[in-house]
């Protein structure tokens, strides 16, 4: 959850805001970056989209749970899956285990319907990751998880990925190649112009569509709000 304090925001990884506080300005933040994100394609809708960041510590986990939330309480059947297998998140937002998760579906050792827990949020459901692995490049570049999006895009209306920092491992690149958007989220005033520039240049070597940036932090007339900029 995003809290005021003074001019800054500090952040609650088990709560959020568009859960909390629905009728917030911030909340309505994320209900645009949704509608944006829902127009970016005329012909067909985003089914597979990706959030990340150059660096660590700018928000895009905060970002991509809301968005979730956002998307679920439009009526969409949601799933949140934390793709970030070296430094997760995703099951500390929503109080989940993490015993098993992305890794063990990939691994072979669960179903992804074994493996996908409910929210308290009527139709969002996440994948988290599972045990941490030796080698996330290899599985998020297998057979395994091809045959993962196959599945799992018959069964949701829209696939949230979490990812690791762009700039930090080749992670987000292998996923940014395979899912149909990616947002990008920046840390105002703490992301530095040569780390976007390198994020960019990085999903663009992917071929990933990149639909936006999430300028996160910003102060405007003293009020915090999360903006999105579309990206012809």
């Amino acid at each position: 959850m995003a809290l005021k304090k003074g001019n800054k925001i500090t952040t609650n990884k088990r709560s959020l805001i568009t859960m909390m506080d629905s009728k917030s300005p911030i909340s309505e933040q994320y209900r645009t970056i949704r509608t944006n994100i829902q127009y970016s394609t005329v012909d067909k809708n985003v089914k597979t989209l990706m959030v990340t960041s150059s660096g660590p510590g700018e928000g895009k986990s905060t970002t991509v749970a809301n968005l979730a939330v956002t998307f679920a309480q439009q009526g969409k059947k949601v799933l949140l899956v934390d793709a970030d297998m070296r430094k997760p998140t995703v099951h500390y937002t929503f109080n989940q285990t993490n015993t098993f998760g992305l890794t063990s579906v990939l691994t072979k050792q669960i179903t992804l319907e074994e493996a996908i827990d409910e929210t308290s949020v009527e139709n969002l459901f996440v994948l988290t990751s599972g045990p941490i692995p030796p080698n996330p490049a290899e599985l998020l570049s297998s057979k395994a998880m091809e045959q993962f999006f196959q599945t799992a895009e018959k069964l949701y209306d829209i696939i949230l990925f979490d990812t690791p920092p762009l700039l930090a491992v080749t992670d987000a690149q292998i996923l940014a190649s395979r899912c149909e958007g990616t947002i990008l989220v920046v840390y105002s005033g703490k992301t530095e112009k040569e780390q976007m520039v390198k994020a960019k240049e990085l999903l663009d070597s992917a071929q990933s569509k990149l639909l936006g940036v999430v300028l996160n932090h910003k102060n405007i007339k003293d009020t915090n709000y999360y903006y999105y900029y579309g990206t012809n």
